[in-house]
């Protein structure tokens, strides 16, 4: 586990990092060093990646088929489990400010394997989403044109005659100036997802305020209707959460900008809590309009928030949701593509991708390369493939980061590395402090030839003829600490077993019953006797050293990265066999990379594992490390 230092002058072209196993001193002058001239924080990118067309769309289809008139109970529970993993998330970015996101944490936290496949789902994830915004984008557009098939015909799709392949140059083009865009550098970015964030809330606050009008007017039709409030019961209630949870997942678009933010400490969780708590409103109350405007059963799936305008006599309206619908892609399109430069930066750094992906453009301080290659990658996807068929594999991406930041909190808390990697370039110094301090021992008790343990056996007798008592408190201690850290290890694993368990179980319904009821047993067991024991232990001291001290702290550790460690999984295993099955060759091709490039280029393959304090101390006396 650890981090490779990059070179000092990708240090000084200012998207790097500082190193978050240094000591808080180090870290706190390395983020100095970096900060000057970033933006102050991202969570418009964080509410322009979540407040997407999805809530355009997923009103009509959750409340028809779920949820009823309770849809607004869905996005406001849906909200709350976000929440746990936001709290997860805001807590890793205060401490390890990095753009790799979930693959940062990981690797530090989980180790290299984890963290490489974490960053190979991502990259899948933001690529594929991506695509799949760009081409949503035409249709809505031709609406302003006069219908599906009125755009120009440069920009119109066209069916290849011999391959049955629709392309949509729109969908291409639109990809390619939002990735010049963001090659322009990180601030002029910030500022254009801000203007079309802006525009974007103020289109759904017409809907609220117009909606709110006519439903006054009306008697708010939709809530009087024999089924009651809740015409699936609570079990669809439920189900429509776990639908309109992935309207939520945008967040961690504010974590992959923790190295272009002034102040990551107090920026990252603020713009991960505003985020949430903005999208969770304007989801709730745009909810609660339209739900309340055209009974449930009568909603239009495809166009549920105009077509609601539409049958009270405003069709004028159609437009003003349209433009908001086209705002909400476009915005959900710039915060697909910022994230995976970034995470392909990191990947770089540590020497499991070429060097290429981790140049960093030292005027506008933004991977262009790397976002480049991703521009290219998703704007050819989105010219010849129709990727709505593999639009759940976008979940799998974020649901298995999700997973592994909580877990990452339970290490953290409990177990964090006490040993860091020290890279080559500090190697030899390491070296000689180690030859001078012998020396040092040698001459202070008269000893010639001895090892550097056995100066250290001569040590501990010496202290213990001068208080024969001061050896058993300390042994005693170190077996406390062993055994505690053993304990907690021990714990987090029984917690990752017995979800594992308990959510298969739960989720095999073709099983009998008596074996879903064993599994879903021996799940509670270990997952109730792993949270029990993290309960019952203390945390380990060193968590307060690791990275950055006095940013965010998660709270109610364990039970809230327990219970996202949870949901999450319970998502993950419901999201159907052939989305695995598309997801499972995509990390089979990751880890045949891996083997063949990845562990052999690693940067983990030359490194001296040192004690977290020595460490330190060199990092601090070696100038211009920043990493």
């Amino acid at each position: 586990m650890g981090r490779r230092v990059p070179e000092p002058d990708a240090a000084e072209a200012g998207g790097l990092r500082p190193d978050p196993r240094r000591g808080p001193a180090a870290a706190r002058q390395g983020a100095q060093r970096a900060g000057a001239g970033r933006h102050r924080c991202g969570f418009f990118f964080g509410v322009g990646s979540t407040v997407g067309a999805g809530v355009y769309v997923l009103v009509g289809i959750i409340a028809r088929e779920h949820a009823g008139p309770a849809l607004t109970i869905s996005f406001l529970i849906a909200g709350i489990a976000a929440t746990l993993s936001a709290f997860c998330y805001a807590e890793l970015a205060s401490r390890c400010p990095s753009a790799g996101s979930a693959y940062h944490y990981s690797y530090i936290c989980v180790g290299e394997g984890v963290a490489w496949l974490i960053g190979w789902a991502l990259v899948l994830e933001y690529t594929i989403g991506g695509s799949a915004v760009a081409r949503g984008i035409s249709p809505n557009l031709a609406l302003f044109f006069g219908g599906q098939d009125s755009l120009p015909w440069i920009l119109a799709r066209h069916q290849l005659p011999w391959f049955g392949i629709i392309i949509d140059p729109c969908a291409a083009a639109l990809v390619c100036v939002v990735t010049v865009l963001l090659c322009m550098g990180i601030k002029e970015s910030s500022f254009a997802q801000g203007v079309v964030t802006v525009l974007n809330a103020f289109v759904m606050i017409f809907v609220i305020v117009a909606g709110s009008y006519i439903g006054f007017q009306i008697g708010w039709v939709g809530y009087k209707d024999s089924d009651g409030y809740f015409p699936y019961g609570v079990n669809g209630m439920l189900a429509g959460s776990a639908t309109v949870f992935f309207a939520y997942i945008g967040f961690d678009t504010v974590a992959s900008t923790a190295e272009e933010v002034r102040n990551p400490q107090r920026d990252l969780p603020l713009g991960i809590g505003v985020a949430l708590a903005i999208c969770c409103a304007l989801y709730m109350a745009v909810s609660v309009v339209i739900v309340g405007l055209v009974p449930y059963f009568a909603m239009d799936p495809d166009t549920p928030i105009s077509s609601a305008f539409a049958k009270h006599g405003m069709q004028w309206a159609m437009y003003v949701v349209t433009t908001g619908a086209v705002l909400a892609l476009c915005s959900n399109l710039m915060g697909s593509l910022l994230p995976q430069p970034r995470i392909l930066m990191a990947m770089a750094r540590d020497g499991l991708l070429p060097s290429f992906f981790s140049d960093v453009n030292k005027q506008t301080q933004v991977p262009v390369k790397s976002t480049i290659v991703t521009g290219i990658c998703a704007a050819a996807l989105a010219f010849t493939m129709d990727v709505s068929q593999l639009a759940g594999m976008v979940s799998v991406g974020t649901l298995l980061a999700f997973t592994v930041v909580a877990v990452s909190i339970l290490i953290l808390r409990y177990v964090p590395p006490d040993e860091v990697p020290l890279p080559p370039s500090l190697q030899e110094s390491f070296r000689l402090n180690q030859e001078c301090d012998e020396e040092r021992d040698r001459a202070l008790l008269g000893v010639g030839n001895c090892t550097l343990s056995q100066t250290k056996d001569v040590i501990v007798v010496v202290e213990s003829v001068k208080d024969p008592l001061i050896d058993i408190p300390l042994h005693k201690g170190k077996m406390d600490e062993t055994k505690r850290r053993k304990i907690a290890s021990l714990s987090i694993g029984s917690v990752c077993i017995g979800v594992l368990i308990l959510t298969s179980s739960a989720s095999a319904t073709w099983l009998p019953f008596l074996p879903i009821c064993i599994g879903c047993i021996i799940g509670v067991v270990l997952l109730l006797a792993g949270l029990s024991l993290l309960s019952w232990i203390d945390q380990d001291a060193g968590r307060h050293s690791f990275g950055h001290s006095g940013g965010f702290t998660c709270p109610f550790v364990p039970v809230l990265p327990v219970l996202c460690i949870l949901i999450n999984t319970y998502l993950l295993i419901n999201l159907g066999g052939d989305t695995w099955m598309r997801v499972g060759i995509w990390l089979l091709m990751g880890v045949l990379l891996y083997i063949f490039y990845g562990r052999t280029h690693s940067s983990l393959t030359d490194v001296v594992y040192v004690p977290v304090a020595q460490a330190d101390e060199m990092y601090r006396s070696s100038s211009g490390y920043v990493s």
